[in-house]
């Protein structure tokens, strides 16, 4: 039975050497380089978190290659499979991915790097084209109704409260109470503002108000504006 198993594993593996082309092999990652940075690209200019990490986009390049690599080996013979899969599976990846998008990027460089490595390039081709231009589309796009801000006022005297909510509202056009906090002297107003032609001059004279220790307005996505 080993034997028979040891010949089998010998003819799969001598076939593979037989069936084994350079020259598509080197088309194959040189398309799957291409599309990796495409998808590089396209997550660096839709990209509208705090930070921008460069070496997520080269590694979205390297997986797109890598999944190419993989799947040329997975389709061409089976033995070989066996062992990539146990060899795979002890693989453990640390890394915590905090943003949605990177997950979908991510997702998006395997999946073409499977397509190319399957042979199907002008099917990848097209589909990176496509999926990058949607992405553009909708990173550019103009929202509907304005930007939600929230403003932070921290304050001395809770007694100016209601002038800063006046000052407030004279320089935005939308202005809804999320919290207020009062502790003791000190005094701690959240609100939820949308600003006039994207407008955010007004947070400097409030912050100058006799009473007010500091003024901060800040997107839901985390970004600052000072």
């Amino acid at each position: 039975m080993s034997q028979t198993l040891s010949t089998l594993m010998e003819s799969a593996l001598n076939e593979k050497a037989l069936n084994f082309s350079l020259i598509d092999c080197l088309i194959c990652l040189a398309c799957a380089f291409l599309l990796g940075g495409l998808i590089a690209l396209t997550y660096k200019k839709t990209y509208r978190g705090v930070m921008y990490s460069s070496t997520y986009g080269i590694t979205l390049v390297a997986m797109t290659m890598v999944s190419t690599l993989i799947l040329m080996v997975v389709t061409s013979n089976v033995v070989l499979t066996l062992g990539m899969v146990g060899a795979l599976s002890i693989i453990r990846f640390r890394t915590a991915i905090k943003e949605s998008m990177d997950v979908m990027f991510m997702f998006w460089a395997v999946a073409s790097g499977i397509v190319v490595g399957a042979g199907l390039i002008g099917m990848a081709a097209i589909g990176c084209i496509l999926i990058a231009a949607v992405l553009f589309i909708l990173s550019n796009r103009k929202q509907l109704g304005s930007t939600p801000y929230v403003l932070v006022v921290r304050m001395q005297d809770p007694a100016i409260m209601d002038e800063v909510m006046r000052e407030t509202k004279q320089n935005v056009s939308r202005m809804q109470i999320k919290n207020k906090t009062i502790t003791g002297t000190d005094a701690e107003l959240t609100l939820d503002v949308r600003l006039k032609n994207d407008d955010a001059s007004f947070v400097t004279p409030l912050a100058k108000l006799p009473g007010v220790m500091s003024a901060a307005l800040v997107t839901y996505n985390g970004e600052y504006i000072s």
